[in-house]
């Protein structure tokens, strides 16, 4: 199939697929009292939430560093500069598109290997499942407030679906523990696939498997893991603290610790591949204050589209800034050349 025409199959499929949440994000939706939930909310919550989304790059870039740590220095500015670069690309491009461009930016920039600065964001992700399900764990074993007899359902599969993936962001994690230890092994292993592939090839992709592992350094340290897990808990709490407020500003019944609950939920509707989650995002929450904190159904839509933006908007002008600025193609970044 031509490359062309596969793209444009693929941009159909997905503008498709957010229409479609997005009609079941407002099917049941008043749309004139959506809006007058909008203009009473309270703006000191909402700036207050703001602050706390963009506190959370400056986070998450100070996370990365460190997980870049060990495969050579970086400047703090360049990391953030990148990091909301990839978010502001992950927002407007399908497929998560960020999470590719920023290491690549990275390592071009700071002298690193692009393949091991790959690494790390899958490093990124596994802590933030972790720290997710920890903040879910704490609420349902010291917080809930009887939530499952509101929607048992949804409850149940929120609480099914932590049981299942504990045991998966473990052993994911016992993966990269050992990669990281033997990447002198994972070559040797993947070498031999020189008998079923041309040799150079099977060198390449042995060589390019070893430098991936590299990326996996900071699992081997428990200092450094650690710290990074702590990190990654600051990271979560500060971007539940923002859901909380936007809660708190449209007059929802959701306590502090109800944003922990929120971010269940919320993790699988950004995990849908719309770009910025559109869609996905909306109706998660939508769902999960009308199920758990019996908001008013007009009110979550308005909270919910209000919450969007706030994590959206803003990332996206900023990151369009330092695109702009540091002399980057727009149109190139979308189509992964970068240069």
């Amino acid at each position: 199939m031509d490359l062309g025409l596969r793209t444009v199959i693929r941009t159909l499929a997905v503008v498709g697929l957010a229409v479609g949440l997005l009609a079941i994000f407002l099917r049941n939706a008043d749309l004139t009292r959506v809006w007058t939930s909008v203009k009473a909310a309270q703006v000191s919550y909402l700036l207050a939430s703001l602050a706390l989304t963009s506190s959370s790059f400056f986070i998450r870039a100070e996370r990365w560093q460190y997980l870049l740590g060990p495969l050579g220095p970086t400047r703090f500015w360049v990391v953030f500069k990148t990091t909301v670069i990839g978010f502001g690309a992950s927002a407007v491009l399908p497929a998560r598109a960020g999470e590719v461009i920023r290491p690549y930016l990275l390592a071009r920039r700071e002298g690193l290997s692009a393949t091991a600065t790959f690494a790390t964001i899958l490093v990124e992700r596994i802590l933030d499942l972790v720290a997710v399900l920890l903040l879910l764990a704490s609420y349902l074993l010291w917080f809930d407030p009887g939530m499952e007899a509101r929607d048992s359902a949804v409850f149940s599969a929120i609480r099914f679906g932590g049981l299942v993936m504990a045991p998966v962001a473990i052993g994911i994690l016992a993966v990269m523990f050992f990669m990281a230890g033997h990447p002198e092994n994972l070559h040797a292993w993947l070498i031999k696939a020189e008998r079923i592939l041309p040799a150079r090839l099977a060198a390449l992709i042995a060589k390019m498997a070893q430098t991936f592992a590299e990326g996996f350094a900071v699992v081997r340290r428990p200092e450094r893991l650690a710290a990074a897990l702590a990190w990654s808990l600051v990271l979560w709490v500060t971007i539940a603290a923002g859901i909380w407020a936007v809660a708190v500003a449209f007059d929802i019944a959701m306590p502090f610790t109800g944003g922990w609950l929120m971010l269940a939920p919320l993790v699988v509707g950004v995990a849908v591949p719309t770009p910025g989650g559109v869609g996905g995002f909306h109706e998660a929450f939508r769902l999960g204050a009308t199920s758990f904190f019996g908001a008013d159904n007009d009110t979550a839509v308005g909270a919910a589209i209000v919450l969007h933006a706030i994590s959206v908007v803003p990332v996206v002008i900023v990151g369009l800034w330092f695109t702009i600025q540091d002399g980057l193609k727009i149109g190139g970044m979308a189509r992964g050349d970068l240069g």
